[in-house]
């Protein structure tokens, strides 16, 4: 049956799936296959320890591992990006339960289960609208001092496990003055442990690939054996816990996990509940969607590809979906994880549904060798992770390039660390909004003059220039909106009284994208005051969108001036030597 081109169109649309999968063959099976191996070697230590992070039993970071990565392969648009459990959004569901002061396990995982459900729900419903734009609040700058900020408190955290200790807090006052408190209780045999297997850590990280390399090994198996390290570490600290039986000797283990698939079920709808979690979830998600789509965009530039940031929306949205109908927690697209996918040669997305595959089988078959695993294992899998998110060069760079950024930078910065996740990026997306709309309240005007031998104007402060005596002409450098109206008037009203023998005012709109109902006002007031002192407004370089505006008000009718095409048009008809109407007034299409 053949179905409709506007229906198939809409479809393609919302099922990428149906795009790539025309195409899908054995050659690239093979590489997504290949690539599904190594990516579920990495990530079943860590979606262990992510879960181990949110305060949640360890399974459910498995079956976040699972269905959530199938829902991406059908509705994801990126051939390289890896969903699953990740450290900055597993810190924040952990704050996020933490404010319903829930006891019972049961409670917090259906806790976690509805902050994944309302994510995703947000997060589908966001793609469906096209409301992608939205994350654009959140400016880079925010995002990484947000995430730097995030990975010392992970990685404060991850502390209590390596000395075996009872320790909380989610501040890093509240966490540093609580292990302190306890650290007489260290037990040092899980000190030796989890001190052991950091270290071995970042020993893999950096030495291992070239060791290999230089034993013989190529490149790609250097680098598999490279990533496999966390599986290593698992592996003998399990059997050292299991044949030493380290569990009576008070190192902490991370005891039975259900064998076995994912259950269905379903997240609560307790007003209460969702009233709690709603901003959460929604912060959540909005971190969760700029850090994967950053990702999946670098990624797919690399190899000339494209995705649909909406669609992406939807693909997130769906994962998280999935995962709270599984017994998951939220989910989005891990920057380490996609990044061996895409090395690791992933063409498609069903590299994704391989992994599920992969986790899928681990959960039948490895989940009772789990029992003896030390948390310090994972505790160091989650220090080794996110230190490599720390990046303290973004306050160097945003104080060399923009105060107004460092700010931003730096408030999120210290209030995440000292209030918490949830005030530390709401601060700064505040911060941000706030700071634009400060900086835009002020937009940069200059008076500008001919370059001698040239059409080109340039600021007279700047440039040897040539004025014309009467005429003052001045270049507005910004969109004119309600925040920034009254400035312009002020501004141009100042600099027209410290000038003597005006007749002309030049306003250069070559700049402006936007004149809102609120500039458009003062505009019309403008032109009246200054006519009311002898003096005409003229406009040039007007772009055509804001001109086809303007025409829809009384403003040009009413213009004292004239509109010119260009600024040097502008300049040859006031000059006091030109022809009598030489003016011109164009508002044709500009």
């Amino acid at each position: 049956m053949n179905v409709p081109r506007p229906s198939r169109d809409l479809l393609t649309r919302y099922l990428p799936i149906l795009t790539w999968a025309k195409t899908y063959n054995r050659d690239t099976a093979t590489s997504d296959l290949v690539a599904a191996v190594i990516v579920t070697i990495m990530l079943i230590p860590q979606s262990l320890a992510y879960a181990l992070l949110a305060g949640l039993p360890a399974e459910m970071g498995l079956y976040a591992s699972i269905l959530p990565l199938v829902a991406y392969a059908i509705f994801g648009t990126s051939r390289a990006l890896a969903v699953g459990p990740v450290a900055v959004v597993s810190l924040m569901t952990a704050a996020a339960i933490g404010q319903l002061g829930l006891t019972s396990p049961a409670e917090i995982a259906l806790a976690a289960i509805t902050l994944a459900f309302i994510s995703g729900v947000f997060l589908t419903l966001l793609g469906v609208l096209k409301l992608g734009f939205l994350a654009n609040f959140l400016s880079h700058p925010v995002i990484a001092g947000f995430i730097t900020a995030s990975g010392i408190l992970i990685a404060a955290s991850q502390l209590k496990h390596i000395f075996g200790i009872d320790a909380g807090g989610h501040t890093l006052v509240e966490l540093v003055r609580s292990i302190f408190e306890h650290l007489g209780e260290t037990n040092l045999i899980t000190l030796v442990i989890g001190v052991a297997a950091t270290a071995f850590l970042f020993w893999v990280r950096k030495g291992l690939k070239p060791l290999l390399i230089k034993a013989g090994l190529s490149k790609r198996m250097a680098d598999i054996f490279a990533k496999a390290g966390p599986v290593a570490a698992v592996v003998v600290t399990t059997l050292v816990a299991w044949i030493f039986g380290l569990g009576d000797k008070g190192v902490r283990l991370v005891g039975e996990v259900p064998m076995g698939l994912p259950p269905l079920s379903a997240p609560s709808f307790d007003p209460g509940m969702w009233q709690t979690l709603l901003l959460p979830a929604v912060l959540i998600s909005i971190i969760g969607f700029v850090e994967s789509v950053s990702v999946a965009q670098t990624l797919a530039a690399k190899r000339r590809q494209r995705i649909d940031p909406d669609q992406e929306l939807i693909g997130l949205g769906t994962s998280n979906i999935a995962s709270a109908v599984t017994g998951g927690f939220p989910v989005t697209g891990g920057f380490s994880r996609s990044v061996v996918n895409f090395d690791a040669g992933a063409e498609t997305p069903a590299a994704g549904a391989y992994t599920a595959v992969g986790i899928g089988i681990a959960t039948l078959v490895l989940t009772p060798l789990l029992f003896f695993l030390p948390k310090a294992t994972l505790a160091a899998t989650i220090i080794v992770a996110v230190l490599s998110l720390v990046d303290f060069s973004i306050l160097k760079k945003t104080w060399r390039y923009s105060k107004v950024d460092f700010t931003a930078v730096s408030a999120t910065i210290v209030l995440t660390l000292l209030v918490g996740v949830e005030m530390g990026v709401s601060a700064g997306v505040l911060l941000s909004i706030f700071l634009h709309l400060y900086k835009t309240s002020k937009p940069h005007v200059a008076e500008v003059g001919l370059v001698p031998g040239t059409h080109h104007f340039r600021n007279v402060k700047r440039h040897t220039v040539d004025t014309l005596p009467g005429v003052l002409t001045l270049r507005v450098d910004e969109s004119l909106y309600f925040v920034n109206a009254r400035f312009l008037e002020d501004y141009v009203l100042e600099r027209v009284a410290e000038c003597e023998n005006l007749n002309h005012v030049v306003l250069m709109f070559p700049a402006v994208n936007e004149v809102d109902m609120s500039a458009l006002e003062t505009l019309e007031e403008l032109n009246r005051r200054l006519s009311e002192q002898g003096i005409r407004m003229h406009l040039t370089e007007i772009k055509g969108p804001v001109m086809d505006r303007l025409q829809r008000s009384h403003f040009l009718q009413d213009l004292s001036g004239e509109v010119f095409l260009s600024q040097y048009d502008a300049w040859c008809a006031l000059k006091p030597d030109a022809p009598v109407g030489s003016q011109q007034k164009d508002v044709a299409a500009q």
